[in-house]
């Protein structure tokens, strides 16, 4: 694994086209995206205002639902649910009251092995986007798991 470029989240048009999915949640059209994407209302951390972020989810287990910040800790729905993390997600049709956790790295490292099996081609793309070049190989996909930051949504009462 070699780091070839660390992204800025998109702008402009590409900001855009990252947000589109949620127009179609705004819109009732979330089953459409299926269960491996989840809209992510949360709080701005410094406005206070509510923010929605439409995110991957990497892995549904018995306590939750997980995701990756592909952009790091620098993203601002990370920074958000960090500093609020008591949040509303929405999969497909479901609407779910969540507590955000961070992950600890090694638990990252893991869950991203188990992805890159299931799902090889938007591993690759994914690692792609977080400015990571992996020949394919596990120990490859664990060195990113570990370098990236992941967050585990638990519903509350769970």
């Amino acid at each position: 694994m070699e780091i070839i470029k660390k992204p800025d989240p998109p702008t402009g048009i590409s900001r855009l086209l990252w947000r589109l999915p949620i127009h179609l949640y705004r819109v009732g059209l979330g089953r459409l995206m299926g269960s491996r994407v989840m809209l992510l209302n949360h709080v701005g951390r410094v406005s206070g205002k509510p923010r929605q972020a439409v995110i991957e989810v990497v892995e549904r287990t018995a306590r939750g639902y997980i995701a990756a910040s592909g952009f790091g800790r620098r993203a601002d729905w990370y920074q958000n649910v960090m500093k609020t993390p008591e949040v509303t997600i929405q999969v497909g049709g479901r609407t779910v009251q969540v507590t955000a956790v961070p992950l600890e790295s090694e638990e990252g490292a893991e869950l991203m092995a188990r992805y890159a099996p299931r799902h090889p081609a938007a591993a690759r793309r994914l690692c792609k986007i977080m400015g990571f070049g992996v020949d394919g190989s596990l120990a490859d996909y664990r060195e990113v798991g570990l370098r990236i930051p992941f967050v585990l949504f638990t519903p509350t009462g769970h």
